[in-house]
């Protein structure tokens, strides 16, 4: 019965004409690919700069230290002198590294005089810091303790974690102006004591490169009014009624690993916190 055949066979042809077509496993169909997100492109310079950021975490230039010249750093990665000044304008411009006219690129150091206080904001109502001079630091504790829910999550730790904790008052001119409690990893910071903060004649940032090889590169900071408590106001020799600026800061060594957690207490009847916008 050939009509009867032809008629099912133009039954089937119409049947596997009204399937949609099979796509390759693990490709999406025209449609969704349409709403997926483009590849994401890293210039070869930020390339470069994240390869120098993973040395200079590493330890493989220390703070202070010259690291390669640009015709070095070229030749080490395959690329023009063009696209590593790129990479190293980029890194000085976000202070990491220091160009030196006629003697090279540096690592940048806290215990440079230029960038000893580029965290430490408050400034005299004279508006002159050197009249006052340097902080004088009294180091009330400094032990290891297990990190709380609020000190892990801010060091990315998990709770339980072994932290040290230090508390000093810094004074200008005699006088108590800034309360702080510090938490770094315990871990990164082994064996650092009361005597230690307190011996070494610069900032602490720069002692923490020195003595435990982490440099602090950036810090982000939360500022509120408030008032002390009563041990607070008799450290800081305020009345609890005094307010004071409360400066929260998470200070951050390469690739944004966050290395200590900080809580200042200001004084600012005499002083004031500045910052300058750019």
């Amino acid at each position: 019965m050939p009509g009867v055949a032809g008629s099912h066979a133009r039954i089937a042809c119409a049947t596997m004409s009204s399937l949609p077509l099979p796509t390759p496993d693990n490709q999406p169909s025209p449609s969704s690919a349409a709403s997926l997100p483009a590849p994401a492109f890293s210039p070869l310079y930020q390339q470069i700069k994240g390869l120098i950021l993973q040395s200079l975490q590493a330890g493989e230039w220390k703070p202070g230290e010259a690291i390669p010249s640009e015709m070095e750093l070229a030749a080490r990665f395959r690329v023009s002198q063009g696209t590593v000044r790129k990479a190293i304008d980029d890194l000085a411009a976000e202070h990491l590294v220091i160009r030196r006219q006629g003697k090279g690129t540096f690592v940048a150091t806290h215990a440079e005089q230029h960038v000893q206080y580029r965290f430490l904001k408050l400034l005299p109502d004279s508006g002159d810091a050197s009249v006052e001079g340097p902080a004088e630091r009294n180091i009330l504790d400094c032990k290891r303790v297990r990190a709380s829910a609020e000190v892990a999550r801010a060091l990315g730790l998990r709770t339980g974690d072994p932290v040290v904790q230090a508390r000093r008052i810094l004074s200008f001119s005699g006088v108590p102006t800034i309360l702080e409690d510090i938490w770094l990893p315990g871990q990164a910071f082994k064996g650092l004591s009361a005597a230690q903060m307190a011996s070494y004649p610069g900032p602490t940032y720069a002692m923490l490169e020195l003595d435990f090889g982490v440099r602090m590169v950036r810090a982000g900071e939360k500022l509120r009014a408030v008032l002390p408590d009563e041990e607070q106001a008799r450290l800081l020799q305020v009345t609890p009624t005094t307010p004071l600026l409360s400066v929260e800061r998470i200070a951050y060594t390469y690739n944004d690993v966050p290395m200590e957690l900080r809580r200042g207490l200001y004084r600012t009847d005499t002083h004031h916190y500045r910052n300058e916008l750019s």
